[in-house]
């Protein structure tokens, strides 16, 4: 399968699902699904690293590209997600090109980086050669959330071997004075989209968010190339929402089929 790299360059725009249930058995659901990635969480989520090894293992098997969100912008659990087969790895908090740098040497073998060479679990999956593989194929992607970022964006931007730049809505929302979520009524929230746009365009980087089904399509028209769809508990919190509330509304009298 081509890697998110691959699709970007051929100017595609990718859509993806996220991961907090720390189990292979969503995992490969949801990449069963058809998203182009889908991405296990070890920041926000309940995802240790051990889970991280099957969940990525559970992707692969269920047909999708793997990558990872790490919990911070620290190179040892960089580089560890990698060798575990983590295509991309989303960096958290990235506010300054200094620390884009950093994301892009976790990322990076010498002599575009620093990262130690150990593919313990993804090397044999690439019998030609994983050094050479992850060289053009590895994304590194630095998060855009707050204020702060947003001024040094140009700065981060510039930064070799950034491949996209992926906004959180709700810590960009706080750092903006607003409450977490998306905002796009707000002119601020929505001015801070449209500067990372533009900026990516004008970079040759692509830009990404989080976002939810419903403002998909307009995060696509808008310029957006790397949009996540939903979460794994999302997903479950609304369609056992759903069926409850379809149960409770035709079937209140418990005269069912029985059926389950």
């Amino acid at each position: 399968m081509s890697s998110l790299r691959d699709l970007w360059r051929q100017g595609e725009a990718a859509v993806g699902g996220w991961l907090a249930i720390p189990s292979a058995v969503p995992a490969e659901a949801m990449a069963r699904a058809g998203f182009d990635y889908v991405c296990v969480d070890l920041q926000h989520g309940a995802v240790g690293y051990a889970d991280a090894v099957n969940m990525i293992q559970a992707i692969l098997l269920g047909g999708s590209r793997p990558i990872a969100r790490a919990p911070w912008n620290e190179p040892g659990i960089i580089g560890k997600v990698l060798d575990a087969g983590a295509e991309a790895v989303i960096v958290p908090m990235v506010n300054t090109a200094e620390e884009a740098e950093a994301a892009v040497a976790a990322c990076r073998y010498p002599p575009d980086g620093a990262r130690s060479h150990g593919p313990t679990v993804v090397g044999p999956r690439h019998p030609d050669g994983y050094a050479e593989w992850a060289a053009d194929h590895v994304a590194c992607i630095p998060m855009v959330e707050t204020a702060e970022a947003l001024r040094n964006l140009d700065g981060i931007l510039a930064v070799p071997g950034v491949d996209a730049i992926y906004v959180g809505p709700s810590d960009l929302s706080i750092s903006l004075g607003l409450p977490p979520g998306n905002n796009d009524d707000a002119p601020a929230f929505a001015a801070a989209l449209e500067q990372v746009v533009a900026g990516c365009a004008a970079a040759g980087v692509v830009a990404g968010i989080h976002s939810t089904g419903s403002l998909t399509p307009r995060r696509l028209a808008a310029g957006f190339r790397m949009v996540t769809v939903t979460t794994d508990l999302v997903a479950m919190r609304k369609g056992v929402a759903s069926e409850l509330a379809e149960a409770r509304e035709e079937d209140t009298d418990g005269s069912g089929d029985g059926m389950y």
